[in-house]
């Protein structure tokens, strides 16, 4: 929940219009991990023919394993990357999702400290790191590191 909640909160507050996606099947109202409910703006199936400057996947576990399940947000993923447009991820999402869907090839990248050990590529000298940069990608670890990953994705 800290992942998604704070990068939406500190996006907004930057002043950046932010659509929260739902993948749980025509629900907008979702109970995360810890029971916390999130109200999403719109269901992620009809987001995919939209154009965003942005996707950022949260992280954690179900819902890293759920929105790697999600075609929509498969499709959206891939389209982002293929028009060279910025895309994120933190804690468990970079190597459940990105690199699940090939989305890692050639970008060093972080990841929650378990996943991070799991990435193909991974270089101990980044992985460590809070935030990784590379081109239109930016990765961050954990909930601890949700803040300066968001204010990160501001100043992309």
């Amino acid at each position: 929940e800290i992942e998604t909640i704070t990068v939406v909160d500190i996006l907004r507050r930057a002043g950046a219009a932010v659509t929260l996606a739902s993948v749980e099947e025509g629900r907008l109202l979702v109970t995360a991990s810890r029971k916390v409910k999130i109200q999403a703006d719109a269901l992620a199936a009809d987001c995919v023919d939209k154009d965003y400057d942005m996707v950022v996947v949260p992280g954690g576990i179900p819902g890293a394993t759920r929105i790697r399940d999600s075609e929509a947000v498969t499709k959206l993923l891939k389209k982002q990357v293929q028009a060279g447009k910025k895309y994120a991820a933190i804690c468990a999402a970079p190597q459940v999702v990105l690199e699940h869907h090939g989305l890692l090839d050639g970008k060093a990248a972080t990841a929650y400290p378990n996943f991070a050990k799991k990435l193909k590529n991974a270089k101990p000298e980044v992985v460590k790191q809070r935030v990784v940069v590379d081109g239109n990608l930016v990765t961050s670890r954990a909930p601890g590191t949700a803040l300066e990953f968001a204010l990160e994705l501001v100043k992309q």
